[in-house]
């Protein structure tokens, strides 16, 4: 899955100038028919949709906020790194919490995944509720490692 994961990406990347927005999706997402795409690349720009923490089973991790937070930062990573682009390229992240009282906690495991002198830019805030009754969900931007 993987490589035609890859295909994908190049695929698109190819055509990054022929079009003005690249919409990036897995097999595997297509066949879960979501009504949404798993990243769209404008002018070098990706725009991860919302990863909250689940496993390849699709089943949110066990243990709360932390660990949710981990495995969705996981998940981001692994999409870059398959698009060609890495956590480090990250420069703004936006992340809706089930409850905000788990801010703090939060912030402590997200920390833990970039580099102290690149942080991205980031906003949180809580609603009333999240897909799979999540505790975090979490977007974000990042540039393209190589330009096309």
């Amino acid at each position: 899955m993987k490589n035609i994961f890859f295909y994908l990406i190049l695929f698109s990347i190819s055509s990054i100038f022929s079009q003005d927005i690249t919409f990036v999706n897995s097999e595997l997402h297509l066949e879960n028919d979501a009504p949404f795409s798993e990243a769209t690349i404008v002018n070098g720009i990706i725009y991860l949709s919302g990863e909250i923490g689940t496993l390849p089973n699709d089943k949110v991790v066990d243990g709360g906020i932390i660990p949710e937070t981990i495995q969705a930062l996981s998940n981001i990573k692994n999409k870059l790194e398959r698009m060609g682009s890495s956590i480090d390229n990250v420069f703004k992240c936006t992340c809706m919490l089930s409850e905000i009282k788990d801010w703090p906690e939060m912030s402590k495991a997200y920390k833990t995944f970039f580099k102290e002198e690149k942080l991205p830019s980031r906003s949180a805030f809580a609603g009333s509720g999240l897909a799979l009754n999540a505790k975090i969900e979490i977007e974000c931007m990042a540039t393209l490692k190589n330009k096309y």
